[in-house]
């Protein structure tokens, strides 16, 4: 499996494994929302997204399609996305999940109340209409490992 960062060529990929997840693309062409793509050759079975807000980052859009779950696609997805915001300044990530919260609670992020997430990332489409507020706020600390 290879890692590489998503570009213009890769944006119809995304958007379809997104969607064939289940995950929102309604403000993909407007957010500045930076793609990893795990892959081989030319199939994408993989991606994660990165809003940045300064030093805080919003995790987005893991997915992962169905036959490479299961392999260490996801864990790899994010440890690749937090070493490139902990490279870029960030100090905590946050995300919304519906129904990953034991996925990433196993990695250190723990569940937050939606409205103490810091403000740019509460002021994100993200935040204030595509997740439903039934969805789970998670954060973790990237300063502590």
């Amino acid at each position: 499996m290879d890692l590489r960062n998503g570009g213009e060529s890769d944006a119809a990929r995304i958007r379809t494994l997104l969607l064939d997840c289940g995950l929102p693309v309604e403000d993909l062409d407007t957010a500045a929302v930076d793609f990893l793509i795990a892959g081989e050759g030319a199939e994408t079975f993989g991606v994660i997204g990165l809003q940045s807000f300064g030093d805080v980052g919003l995790l987005r859009s893991l997915a992962v399609h169905a036959d490479g779950r299961g392999k260490g696609t996801g864990g790899a997805l994010v440890d690749a996305l937090e070493s490139r915001a902990r490279a870029a300044g960030m100090h905590q990530l946050v995300l919304l999940t519906q129904t990953a919260e034991p996925f990433f609670a196993a990695r250190g992020y723990l569940p937050i109340a939606r409205d103490a997430a810091p403000p740019a990332v509460q002021g994100s489409a993200e935040f204030r209409s595509i997740c439903p507020a039934s969805a789970t706020c998670m954060s973790k600390d990237l300063q502590t490992r």
